[in-house]
């Protein structure tokens, strides 16, 4: 029995997607150091600014956070860190939505890594 899985629609589905990838990026060997030293300065505020991303991003919705890019965001630049943040958040998305705004999501974070560099 095949299930279809939604479109990322609203707030609700960004929190699920920002909070799967960094539940995946903390379990991943090369990715968890990186991501507890992030959660050692203050992880419920690097959490509101990645949904604030993510919303703004996806649905141009104002981002409160005043940062167009979340500075934690932007890491990894390049190399095996970048594939690996990328492979997650890929896995994050379609483990969890498919549709427009699911690719839009790929293909925006492909970019971010690629410019922020």
């Amino acid at each position: 029995m095949s299930t279809v899985l939604p479109d990322i629609r609203n707030e609700g589905d960004i929190k699920l997607l920002v909070d799967c990838f960094c539940q995946k990026a903390h379990q991943d060997a090369l990715l968890a150091p990186i991501f507890g030293a992030m959660a050692a300065v203050h992880w419920p505020n690097h959490l509101t600014s990645l949904y604030d991303y993510w919303s703004s991003t996806l649905f141009g919705r104002t981002n409160r956070t005043g940062q167009p890019i979340p500075q934690q965001l932007a890491m990894p630049a390049r190399g095996s860190y970048q594939r690996q943040w990328i492979g997650l958040f890929n896995k994050a998305v379609e483990e969890n939505f498919a549709g427009a705004k699911a690719e839009e999501a790929k293909v925006k974070a492909q970019t971010i890594t690629i410019t922020i560099e």
